[in-house]
């Protein structure tokens, strides 16, 4: 994990990443200090003509990464992972957000430090390998926020 000054202008302003894949507000927390597992959030927009679909994610933070959702289930709510992956529709957008659809953090090899960075790679079917540096934000989301 890297201290980056650059991670704010990641968190404050949209990045074309490739092929008309755009990300915004990404960010990653930890699911509690010391926790093993974490996950990362963020809105995926795609400016091109035709539908790419997101298929799985990778990060060197932690020793496994996948595409989940929460369900409910007898009136409980889990996380499942996804699967064949998130459609992102033509000049459309997703959001990953707390709650719905994020990339989870499973096994992690270093804690998720407020203000630290992790490398977040995300493969996509058409656009391909999108690697990003995605800020850590523990705060993010508390008092009833959304995400």
């Amino acid at each position: 994990m890297r201290h980056v000054l650059a991670a704010t202008l990641i968190f404050l302003a949209p990045a074309a990443l490739a092929d008309g894949i755009v990300i915004e507000d990404a960010y990653a927390r930890a699911s509690r200090p010391g926790a093993p597992t974490g996950a990362i959030f963020m809105v995926i927009q795609n400016t091109g003509a035709e539908a790419d679909r997101l298929i799985g994610a990778s990060s060197d933070i932690a020793k496994k990464v996948e595409l989940h959702t929460h369900i409910e289930e007898n009136d409980v709510m889990k996380m499942r992972p996804i699967e064949g992956g998130i459609e992102i529709m033509a000049e459309g957008a997703h959001a990953l957000e707390r709650g719905g659809d994020h990339v989870m953090l499973m096994g992690l090899t270093e804690a998720l430090e407020d203000g630290a960075e992790v490398e977040l790679t995300l493969t996509f079917e058409s656009a391909g390998d999108v690697t990003m540096m995605v800020p850590v934000d523990n705060m993010r989301g508390q008092g009833g926020h959304s995400n």
